[in-house]
């Protein structure tokens, strides 16, 4: 029946709509790199020690807990206190366990037996028993407080050592890392309690879920607090995303916000991080030998040897984690490095006057020093760039002044070069070195292994190529193409016009080589200059290779960077380099930005047809079937433009003024431009994807309450329809009042989920008398209607106290069947609480706070006389009309206040429903 009311090009539009959904959540959940990140082993076995907590911290959370973690001996000698190295907390996320610090805390043990155990760490780690702190904000506050009494705690256990701490290093997973920044709002806290804060895969700028109001008002304490006290914070942060493979939390909300008085904080993509380079998804974090290693080694090279501590130097701690997750020149981190070196000893000088140059190192027995002089090279060209293969971490490359042939020492250039997967390179722009004579190449004697150096001068212009971009809505069906005909080393494509998150592109560059004797990488760097998510692709030569080229961080608006293709290539082949739009990928931006917002508009479809349903009812005295008002009244027209209107009249101070005397919340649209999200065809996309999954929702949900009437029938066949259509039932008080027990003594969502659970029950049971009633009916259809004849004419001398007729019970269950569409929507947002309660029902019988409680107690008994009604007690109430208009303004008010705030959505929804309850009554 229901899907005989679509006509067939209704029905193959939602079809498209499906395929181009699934288009858009394959991209997002499938269109990235495979996972390149090693596994951490644990050398011995790991083991948690817990700390004694004091007893009044116990009975205030005793839910949580503090570990320390250890392995073998280490584990043995640190099980009797005080401890004697450097503390690290670790917080982990949102259901996140206590037990992943083992990853980072085995691989830094194993650094520090490296070093005999000269300085080494003490990883402790918070038990948060689990909680799902990303969809409830209510528990955010009070984990941020145990940790504030975990930090001091571990501060305890070092007292009367030499050199006892003062402050922690945290280390916060995913929720974990919002935790430890949310310390600094602690009325107590004392900033100087932590040296150091590194987030992985931390949601910094807004929840992912925004499910309850008070994780957004967590999140809006927060950073408030981090943006208007940034001059005086001055802790240390870096926060790591995991590129696309983390499709939990999109990388563009871990990026702290940019204040040019607070230096202190560093943003980057796991692709970008030197030695890492790939991207994590948001479990592997935690665990990627890549990422950790890096993560070790910044931990190492921040230790104060007079303190034996991190320092507590800001610009020290600063320069490490640039070193080792920005730039790396390939060089060990040297707080002041010897800009001077001494270029002397038995070595050969060789004078080198070609513009490319190419040497091939195998077993040599001398050291060699391969001098340029710049003096006509600076004539002819504008920069010099040199490779080597040989990935050691000494110096290799420097600069004479006023040599001419050798120089005793020179300036070490080796600091301004960096390091890639295969290959460390320098780029110098000879204008910036106007007293350098000569560029030197230092080639150390080896044995048994083999590398190579290559040079070459060129002027900027032949190597800086400009590629525009594909339209948006090109398709894919047209390209631009460059091709790099000259045999260079480097080229940097200027991807012109490319800058927006809902761009999205393949780039193929296809690589053909003349007499190639052996393998030959060639590496392609995506680099965003706005943002440190830079992605590497290396390619086997001559090969075809696709790079997919989209955004995490849209490109701000004072910002005149172009974003850089840069290709290491080699000088024996040939580059075509071709772009067009990428339209699954576009649609997979869209999910992955707006993802979210997709149940405040398939609420708002669905509000648009209920107001149709019941404004049919009010003209004709029929309810018209859901999927047939939802083709007629769910378009885009009657919501997108009311909401453009408003945001357009904002920009007016007198109608903010007003917007604000009246206490309206910021519009959804204005909290997504700030964020650079905000596209005028995105809400169309999104409000047709939610009308086609309100369509196939509302299939299902018809198809379930079918099937579940079967099963009735099948345990218990009703005889005939109900006799009357009394809206207080003798069961409804007795219900409510259970109802209201369980939403207080445990959780509004969990009553929810009661209450919608018995009206679907007698939604069923409806049903199942309807089939029962037309089973037992005669076939003769002159009979048929003089039976419905009759029962109209009862229905209308005696509406409350006679049988229903079965045109009647059609028209009721096509309205239940709205409302449970409706009610299954509000459930899916509100019964996270419920996982929530029950992973603390050992601890806490009663959720609190409960940000469902004041909804659930109006909707309860709105929902138990709405599980009574029928559209023949209501279409002759005068408050019906009322009723019918009101689902309108508020479908716009979803969208306008709910898309980026799910939890107001069924704020919008209880009042048709509570209106349609009362239209029994007046």
């Amino acid at each position: 029946m229901f899907l005989h009311s679509v006509n067939l090009w209704n029905l193959a539009f939602y079809v498209f709509m499906v395929f181009l959904a699934t288009l858009g959540l394959w991209d997002v959940f499938f269109g990235f790199e495979e996972n390149k990140c090693s596994m951490s082993y644990m050398f011995e076995y790991p083991e948690y020690q817990k700390i004694e907590l004091p007893k009044k911290l116990t009975k205030r959370y005793p839910a949580y807990e503090l570990y320390l973690y250890g392995e073998g001996s280490y584990a043995e000698e640190h099980k009797i206190l005080p401890l004697t190295g450097i503390p690290v907390l670790f917080l982990p996320g949102n259901a996140g366990s206590y037990k992943q610090v083992r990853s980072i805390g085995s691989i830094a043990l194993r650094k520090a037996e490296d070093i005999d155990f000269k300085y080494h760490f003490d990883f402790f780690s918070v038990n948060f028993n689990e909680e799902l702190v990303a969809l409830y904000g209510g528990s955010l506050q009070k984990q941020t407080k145990f940790v504030h009494e975990c930090i001091k705690t571990i501060l305890k256990l070092y007292k009367g050592q030499e050199f006892a701490p003062k402050s922690v290093a945290i280390i916060g997973h995913s929720m974990g890392g919002l935790v430890a920044r949310a310390l600094l709002t602690l009325k107590t806290f004392k900033q100087d309690l932590i040296n150091l804060l590194i987030t992985q895969a931390t949601p910094h700028v807004a929840p992912v879920m925004p499910l309850d109001r008070f994780i957004t008002d967590f999140y809006m304490t927060v950073n408030n607090y981090w943006i208007l006290n940034a001059r005086h914070i001055n802790l240390t942060t870096l926060s790591v995303a995991g590129g696309f493979r983390d499709y939990q939390v999109r990388s563009g909300l871990t990026f702290l916000p940019k204040l040019s008085h607070h230096t202190s904080a560093l943003s980057v993509v796991s692709s970008a991080v030197p030695k890492t380079w790939v991207s994590t998804d948001h479990l592997s974090i935690v665990w990627c030998k890549q990422l950790q290693l890096t993560t070790i080694r910044a931990f190492f090279d921040l230790i104060d040897a007079d303190t034996k501590q991190i320092t507590q130097n800001s610009k020290k701690k600063l320069s490490v984690l640039n070193h080792h997750f920005i730039r790396h020149p390939a060089k060990h981190f040297e707080e002041n490095p010897a800009i001077i070196s001494d270029l002397t000893g038995t070595s050969m000088w060789v004078p080198v006057k070609v513009s490319r140059w190419t040497y091939v190192a195998y077993n040599e027995s001398d050291k060699i020093y391969f001098t340029f002089p710049l003096a006509n090279h600076r004539k002819i060209y504008t920069h010099v760039y040199c490779q080597s293969t040989m990935l050691d971490t000494n110096s290799w490359i420097f600069g004479c002044i006023n040599s001419t042939s050798m120089c005793r020492q020179g300036v070490d250039l080796s600091w301004k070069a960096e390091l890639l997967p295969t290959i460390k390179f320098l780029t110098l722009r000879l204008q910036d070195y106007p007293s350098l004579s000569h560029l030197v190449v230092y080639v150390p004697s080896i044995h048994g292994s083999k590398f190579v150096v290559d040079c070459e001068f060129f002027k900027k212009e032949t190597r800086s190529i400009q590629l525009p971009v594909t339209h948006l809505f090109s398709f894919g069906l047209s390209s631009r193409k460059v091709i790099l005909n000259s045999s260079g080393l480097y080229y940097n494509i200027e991807l012109l016009n490319f800058g927006q998150i809902y761009q999205a592109f393949k780039i193929n560059v296809v690589s053909k080589c003349s007499a190639v004797k052996e393998e030959i990488t060639s590496i392609y760097k995506l680099h965003i200059p706005w943002s440190y998510e830079d992605s590497l692709t290396i390619a086997q030569v001559p090969s075809s290779t696709e790079i997919s080229l989209k955004l995490h961080v849209a490109q701000p608006e004072n910002d005149s960077h172009v974003a850089l293709l840069k290709m290491y290539t080699s000088s024996d082949c040939q580059y075509e380099v071709t772009v067009k739009t990428s339209f699954p990928q576009i649609l997979g931006q869209v999910v992955r930005f707006h993802g979210g917002a997709l149940p405040a508009y398939v609420v708002s479809s669905i509000l648009l047809a209920y107001g149709g349903q019941l404004y049919s009812l009010f003209t004709t005295g029929y309810c018209l079937e859901y999927a047939t008002m939802l083709d007629k009244e769910a378009k885009p027209y009657k919501v997108d433009p009311f909401v453009i209107m408003i945001k357009f009249l904002l920009g007016y101070k007198w109608f903010k003024e007003l917007w604000d005397a009246v206490l309206l919340p910021e519009l959804d649209a204005i909290v997504l431009t700030s964020q650079s999200m905000c596209f005028p065809l995105v809400s169309l996309i999104l409000f047709l994807f939610g009308t086609c999954t309100a369509y196939w929702s509302g299939l299902l949900s018809s198809t379930s309450v079918r099937l579940l009437s079967s099963l009735c029938l099948a345990l218990k066949r009703p005889s005939e329809l109900p006799k009357d259509t009394k809206v207080i039932s003798p069961d409804l008080p007795i219900v409510t009042v259970v109802l209201f027990i369980v939403s207080w003594t445990t959780c509004g969502a969990l009553a929810m989920l009661l209450s919608y659970v018995y009206y679907v029950f007698k939604v069923v049971h409806l049903q199942a008398s309807l089939t029962a009633f037309k089973n037992s009916q005669p076939v003769n259809p002159k009979h048929s209607r003089r039976s419905e004849k009759k029962s109209n004419h009862h229905k209308d001398t005696s509406m409350h106290h006679l049988r229903l007729s079965a045109s009647d019970t059609e028209d009721s269950l096509r309205m239940h069947s709205t409302v449970i569409n409706l009610l299954t929507w509000i459930v899916l947002l509100m019964h996270w609480h419920i996982h929530l309660k029950a992973f603390n029902i050992l601890y806490y019988f009663k959720l609190n706070p409960d940000p469902c409680k004041p909804l659930v107690f109006i909707l309860i008994p709105t929902m138990a006389i709405l599980g009574n009604t029928h559209t023949v007690s209501i279409k002759s109430s005068k408050l019906l009309k009322t009723a019918s208009q009101f689902p309108l303004p508020l479908a716009v008010g979803v969208i306008a206040f709910g898309s980026a705030h799910l939890y107001r959505v069924p704020c919008f929804v209880f009042i048709p429903l509570l209106l349609h309850a009362l239209c029994n009554f007046m």
